[in-house]
């Protein structure tokens, strides 16, 4: 199994046992994803520690405040480490205001760029933006792999896999309330799914009082696959070979 996405440092726990914890449990690869300067830079510093963690380099849009050149020559720098496998997380959240839309637009645009540069996967978040960011992607991002990061947009799911997207379920899914998440994750083609952890955010339901970790990625992984109607080792080899493909493990 592998974590598709998460935060090690924003984890409160250290990344040795962190990534430990992962590995008893059967988590054999970590994407730990930056958001902003300092987590890219922690991500990488993962990366070169840990044989299981790669990373992501990009700029959330939460924190995309002020995107500039200086910006983007920084992420593009970072990126260019061996142990980057993914451009971002990016994308646009208009549910927050900690950066301005036309901000949040040109960290996206400019991280799309990159990501057509370095023929890297691209790592999507988007919240309160649905259509906003299908239609960029839609126009800007043709011929790339995109990652629709922490799925959420179920209502859309057919226009996502028309467009050739992969489709990353987080602990959210197993949620009760969100019976139309589960729905999606029982509709997305093998060679389109993949699960993740979001940690130290979504806590499966399984284990919800407990703070997020990618060892926990199996909860979801458990669900997904029984809503599937897929054996756990099954869904294993799906994502893996799908996060193999993607991130060059």
């Amino acid at each position: 199994m592998n974590d598709s996405h998460t935060h090690l440092g924003s984890c409160r726990v250290p990344t040795a046992d962190l990534v430990a914890d992962a590995q008893d449990a059967g988590v054999r690869r970590i994407l730990d994803v930056g958001m902003d300067a300092e987590s890219c830079r922690a991500a990488l510093r993962s990366a070169e520690e840990f044989a299981p963690v790669r990373a992501a380099i990009g700029r959330h849009p939460n924190h995309a405040a002020d995107f500039a050149e200086a910006d983007l020559a920084d992420v593009e720098d970072l990126a260019s480490h061996p142990a980057c496998a993914a451009i971002g997380e990016t994308g646009l959240d208009f549910f927050r205001d900690t950066a301005p839309r036309p901000d949040q637009e040109r960290a996206f645009h400019a991280q799309i760029d990159l990501a057509r540069a370095t023929g890297k996967p691209l790592v999507i978040h988007t919240r309160a933006a649905a259509q906003e960011t299908v239609s960029t992607l839609r126009e800007r991002a043709q011929g790339l792999s995109v990652i629709l990061h922490c799925f959420s947009m179920s209502d859309l799911l057919d226009e996502c896999l028309a467009e050739g997207w992969w489709i990353s379920f987080a602990g959210n899914v197993t949620y009760p309330a969100n019976g139309d998440l589960a729905a999606a994750a029982e509709r997305v083609p093998d060679d389109r799914l993949l699960v993740e952890t979001d940690a130290p955010y979504l806590t499966p339901q399984v284990v919800r009082k407990e703070r997020n970790r990618p060892a926990f990625v199996t909860h979801t992984a458990r669900f997904v696959a029984q809503r599937r109607g897929q054996s756990y080792e099954q869904l294993e080899a799906v994502v893996d070979r799908n996060a193999a493909v993607l991130f060059d493990w």
